[in-house]
């Protein structure tokens, strides 16, 4: 089966190379029109703001491309390289049973991967974005934040893990059918507990104080029907000047969410078309038809998972002469993304769809042109290019080019 092999190599290569490609591309846009402002934002952003947004996304790419060799080779380097392999051969010296010693080889991965990309992490946080004046993350809240992360990816993982061992181990062949059970109740589980019991772990989030600005906003749920467990703050300025707004949780527990970097930047008319707009992904029903293709996408990869375990050409393939139940999970994981790198322009293109139906809605529901005036607010503060790259935008873009957006709103 060397021809599998062969095959895995060339489609990780072929990623990585279309991906450095895409990534210069984005960078020859950014510099053709550095000097331009386009027309329809000469009025809202200088030339200075639109140079400062073409450097930032210029080194955002060319970091990037670091990022994308360093993946493609650490997925060589653990699958047909013989890394997994060398770690099961590693932990089998322990004489564990095979369910605790698939946690074990699972967990070493996991930490050989978070230890590869963390210098990449910090780079990113305490180089790049302090650069550009947008970190504000502390050595301290750094490390408390890695310290949390690690210590929940146990807690959460560990069992997840060892009962998707232990169902592959005991369950049969359809496993897999009890293990996709287990993952849509966990998910759902996890959603409905994050913005209470797991958020709070690293952010502080606080109800929102301003009483105009918050009878402002439940005028607007009450106008499209959306109930809530409240409207919070988020001190999302420890760690960055970046601004955002988001829905999270599931059931009672769902709550609006705004960064206070947002609430410094937007005038209360501006903050409600935002909000607006976040509605509309609720009443066009994109979070639920999200959730729903989601669900079945993973059916279809559980079920993939279930035969693939089954062969052994499966393993040896990709570097495993051992068929185990953790090494079937290992391989997946690095296989998957992958092979589904290349239907990523087509989930962008459902994303970007689905921004300009929220668009719609909020300008129905808020004024367009305060929705507008906002964008152009983070599009600004943000440093976000106006003039990125067609086919970088295809792979990459959940949300329209900034001037596609605002024409539309504008224009229709």
């Amino acid at each position: 089966m060397v021809w599998l092999t062969v095959l895995f190599v060339l489609i990780v290569a072929a990623g990585a190379c279309l991906e450095l490609w895409l990534a210069g591309r984005q960078i020859a846009a950014v510099r053709r029109h550095r000097e331009h402002v386009p027309e329809s934002f000469a009025a809202r952003v200088s030339l200075e703001e639109h140079r400062k947004a073409a450097e930032y996304t210029e080194a955002k790419a060319r970091f990037g491309r670091i990022g994308t060799v360093l993946d493609a080779l650490v997925t060589l380097a653990l699958t047909v390289g013989g890394g997994i392999a060398a770690l099961d051969a590693l932990w089998r010296h322990t004489g564990w049973a095979e369910l605790w010693l698939g946690l074990a080889v699972i967990g070493s991965v996991a930490a050989v991967v978070l230890l590869v990309n963390l210098p990449l992490s910090l780079w990113h946080t305490f180089v790049l974005e302090a650069r550009f004046g947008f970190n504000r993350t502390t050595a301290r809240v750094y490390v408390i934040d890695l310290l949390k992360g690690i210590a929940l990816a146990a807690l959460l993982g560990a069992p997840v893990v060892l009962g998707a061992l232990w169902l592959m181990m005991r369950a049969g062949r359809t496993w897999w059918l009890w293990a996709f059970g287990g993952w849509v109740v966990l998910t759902l589980a996890v959603s409905w507990a994050w913005p209470v019991l797991i958020a709070p772990l690293f952010n502080r989030f606080s109800p929102l104080a301003d009483a105009s600005l918050k009878a402002r906003i439940e005028a607007l749920l009450a106008r499209c029907g959306f109930r809530s467990s409240g409207v919070f703050v988020v001190d999302g300025s420890r760690r960055s000047a970046h601004g955002n707004a988001y829905f999270t949780g599931v059931g009672r527990n769902k709550r609006i969410v705004f960064f206070d970097t947002l609430l410094e930047q937007l005038e209360p008319p501006e903050i409600e078309a935002v909000l607006a707009h976040e509605l509309g992904h609720f009443r066009l029903h994109h979070v639920r038809n999200g959730l729903a293709v989601s669900i079945g996408v993973m059916l279809v990869a559980f079920a993939l998972l279930g035969w693939l375990a089954r062969q052994s050409a499966f393993y040896a393939a990709l570097g495993v002469p051992h068929p185990a139940p953790h090494a079937a999970l290992l391989l997946f994981a690095f296989a998957a993304p992958a092979v589904l790198y290349f239907a990523t322009p087509v989930s962008a293109f459902w994303s970007r769809r689905h921004e300009f139906a929220a668009d719609r809605f909020a300008a129905g529901q808020a004024d367009a042109r305060e929705l507008v005036s906002a964008l152009v607010k983070l599009y600004r503060s943000n440093a976000s290019t106006l003039t990125p790259d067609r086919l970088y935008t295809a792979f990459h873009y959940s949300h329209p080019p900034a001037v596609e957006r605002i024409e539309r709103l504008l224009h229709g």
